[in-house]
């Protein structure tokens, strides 16, 4: 069925009928794309200077162009706007408005540019904001990491390797970890920025355009380092949009390894952490239950973030230079992402700084599963034995204490020396918790005044 509107389209020139409506419908992007509408009036206002800087438009025109667009900026703004499907997108929305409203002046503004170009320079000025923003939390989760890793510095807690008990560290120095983490993030969102931020328009349609454009007068009322170097690729590049889609998958990786540990630190069976009730929900029908559910759904949205991935990569992989279609679809995957990484990292630096630690099972777990067997292990290396011997003395000694029901520390010297006649009464200094983190005091160390430093050099790198 062909739609009742008529060819009302501005490249209706070409056709003799209009769009089939269910085609016009299920090409239309302008139901999600609308979200551009700033950066596009953005850019349509940078255009139209340039074109006045290079003679295409006169001053009068230009004033009446960037007038037009702030009132239809205005008019989004305060829901007074009128989405068109049958204008298929926010820039021909936008333009047809416009010319509503200033006449032919409004049709001038397109001279010189092409929806291709002028949507990969929207995509670029929207995502661009949106690494700042992002980045805005993910260092407001930063310093809330260093804030809690400063209070529980001296915490003691066990350290795990294939979540088995392995060695005393410090709560602090596992937030310090996370903190690590998030700190490759930031840097891979910033890097990622430098090729976000290079501006696609005046490639036109795919080859540039006939006009005297000033690319580079453009770029720098944009904000852009500098225009793209080649029209081709500049109309058909996403590699940004990926690039940024795979740092957001990695972070959110992070963030679900982050919910992961809460999950099983809250649970009755661990113990080590509360989490605060406004971050938790109850149960339907048992009324003892308080549901991690942020850290449950901030793991689970980690699954549609690389998801998105997956979908921008498939997306890109079998295109002809330069503009199709298919380009379309990169913006739900990227939308959905930025809102996403948003509003996980919100989440989660509003919630860590409630963050309720119990020290006292985390100390008593850490007693727990032999934790300082490799501090016996370098005692009997400073005694002279080589590591390899002293390993299996302490495999025996911790046998010993599997069958006695005994943890290292609780033995006597002659229930110890059994295993090893170097062994003198010094070794209690090494196989208490205090003395085993204490006794890592090196860069990037468990013990409490290594993480005091860290956490000083931290707050220095994201100044």
């Amino acid at each position: 069925m062909a739609s009742d509107k008529g060819i009302d389209k501005p490249w209706a020139g070409r056709f003799t009928e209009a769009t089939d409506a269910f085609v016009e419908a299920f090409t239309a992007s302008v139901g999600f794309d609308k979200r551009l509408y700033k950066h596009d009036i953005i850019g349509s206002v940078a255009h139209a200077r340039m074109l006045t800087h290079v003679g295409v438009l006169t001053a009068d025109e230009c004033q009446m162009i960037v007038n037009g667009l702030q009132e239809i900026e205005r008019d989004i703004e305060r829901g007074a706007f009128e989405w068109r499907v049958s204008l298929e997108d926010v820039h021909m929305n936008i333009e047809a408005r416009l010319t509503e409203r200033i006449g032919i002046a409004g049709k001038k503004l397109h001279t010189g540019r092409s929806r291709n170009d002028q949507v990969a320079t929207d995509i670029r000025l929207y995502l661009r904001d949106e690494i700042d923003a992002i980045t805005v939390e993910l260092t407001r989760l930063q310093n809330a990491l260093l804030d809690l890793a400063g209070r529980e510095a001296d915490t003691l807690m066990p350290g795990f390797t294939h979540l088995q008990v392995a060695q005393p560290v410090t709560f602090g120095h596992h937030m310090m970890a996370w903190f690590e983490m998030l700190a490759r993030d930031a840097a891979r969102l910033a890097d990622c920025r430098k090729r976000v931020n290079i501006m696609p328009l005046g490639a036109a349609a795919l080859a540039g355009t006939s006009y005297p454009l000033d690319r580079v007068y453009t770029a720098q009322l944009l904000g852009f380092d500098a225009p793209a170097e080649n029209s081709l690729d500049a109309v058909s590049d996403r590699d940004f949009a990926i690039e940024f889609t795979a740092a957001a998958a990695l972070l959110m990786t992070h963030l679900s390894r982050f919910s992961e540990e809460l999950i099983l630190w809250s649970s009755t069976q661990f113990s080590f952490v509360d989490l605060p009730d406004r971050f938790c929900t109850g149960s339907s029908i048992m009324p003892q239950k308080k549901n991690p559910d942020v850290p449950e759904l901030v793991r689970g949205k980690t699954g549609r973030v690389t998801g998105n991935l997956i979908a921008l990569l498939t997306l890109m992989k079998a295109q002809p230079l330069a503009y199709n279609k298919d380009n379309q679809e990169d913006k739900e995957p990227l939308f959905d992402t930025v809102d996403t990484v948003r509003g996980s990292l919100k989440v989660y630096a509003d919630m860590m700084p409630a963050l309720r630690v119990k020290r006292d099972n985390m100390a008593r777990a850490a007693r727990s599963g032999f934790s300082t067997a490799t501090d016996l292990a370098d005692y009997l290396v400073r005694r002279g034995l080589a590591f390899r011997d002293a390993h299996e003395v302490v495999g025996k000694a911790v046998r010993y204490g599997v069958d006695a029901g005994k943890d290292l520390a609780e033995m006597t010297l002659e229930e110890l020396r059994q295993f090893s006649s170097v062994i003198e009464r010094d070794v209690f200094d090494v196989l208490t918790l205090e003395g085993s983190v204490a006794a890592r005091d090196h860069l990037g160390g468990t013990a409490p005044a290594q993480v005091r430093a860290a956490i000083q050099r931290a707050r220095q790198r994201i100044k």
